[in-house]
């Protein structure tokens, strides 16, 4: 079958690691197979590359994380990208980590991991779902209880998680507010319905829940921004990990910093049933036929992206 793949690591030059070609199709007892109709791209496909959690022995390894396709009995089905690993500390692993990922034409997956797709959402759209938008949905709903808030920040819009999370706050009615460093993707903020504004900017109010995703470069802004009992919810730290914290702030707003990572199968059911609405659309910045998925990755490395990065098989 034909697959994008990790055939070595590179560092410095991640891009030169990719391999678009044939593969055997292998599952393990009790998997399934899914033919694969579309999947989109992460910057974790650009991390394995560079080799951050995927190490030479397990070469090559499918990329991909993200997948909608077609189970064997012909339901159309979303992929839930989360499975038990006892072998890794986190007691899990995503797929392309330990188990051959989603950018296939055919992938193998636990029958479990397998979500329905509403009619009413295509292949593209629900390949967007599993990792970027599951991630936004659960550090906005679940971890930072948006039921809640009236307002929220999200840090460095553009990329999948903070767009996602963009789009979704304004499709739960939150005022939300959006900082880019691009003039042209604060225009692409406003155009989703939330006030976008330039890093470190004051803003007219404070916030309820911020979505930080940069790290050092913001954290001490979503930190001023958030009102007295404001929930700060992590999900990862792409310009710096190692963040100052006043932690007079901290106990004098009685402000919580909350750790997140992915999501869980119902959580990713009811994100499918919320597009399927249309009360939110996915925000794709390009589509690709699998046969060019070497541009997918050049567009996605290029930091020029605004939303998801799609290949169609």
């Amino acid at each position: 079958m034909r697959a994008a793949y990790a055939s070595s690591l590179q560092p410095d030059a991640p891009l030169r690691g990719l391999t678009v070609g044939e593969l055997p199709f292998s599952a393990p007892d009790g998997w399934v197979p899914v033919e694969v109709r579309a999947a989109s791209l992460n910057h974790h496909d650009i991390w394995s590359l560079r080799g951050v959690g995927l190490s030479a022995d397990r070469l090559p390894m499918i990329l991909g994380c993200d997948a909608a396709g077609v189970d064997p009995d012909g339901n159309e089905v979303v992929v839930f990208p989360v499975v038990e690993d006892k072998a890794d500390p986190r007691g899990f692993s995503i797929f392309s980590e330990r188990h051959p990922g989603t950018l296939a034409e055919r992938l193998a997956a636990p029958r479990e991991n397998l979500i329905p797709k509403p009619a009413g959402v295509s292949f593209a759209e629900a390949a967007c779902l599993p990792t970027a938008w599951l991630t936004a949905y659960h550090m906005l709903v679940t971890r930072g209880r948006a039921a809640e808030a009236g307002a929220v920040l999200v840090q460095g819009a553009g990329g999948g998680v903070a767009t996602a999370a963009v789009a979704l706050g304004v499709a739960l009615g939150k005022r939300v507010y959006a900082t880019s460093r691009e003039s042209w993707k604060r225009d692409r903020i406003t155009e989703l319905g939330a006030i976008a504004v330039e890093p470190g900017a004051r803003l007219p109010e404070r916030v309820d829940v911020v979505i930080e995703s940069v790290g050092a470069p913001t954290f001490e802004h979503s930190m001023k921004c958030s009102a007295p009992g404001a929930r700060i919810v992590v999900c990862g730290a792409t310009a710096g990990h190692q963040a100052q914290v006043d932690l007079r702030r901290v106990f004098a707003m009685q402000l919580e910093i909350l750790g997140s990572s992915m999501g869980t199968p119902a959580e990713l059911a009811a994100l499918l049933e919320l597009v399927a609405s249309g009360k939110v659309k996915p925000v794709i910045d390009s589509t690709y036929p699998f046969g060019s998925a070497e541009e997918a990755f050049a567009r996605l490395e290029s930091g020029e992206v605004f939303g998801k990065v799609v290949l169609e098989f």
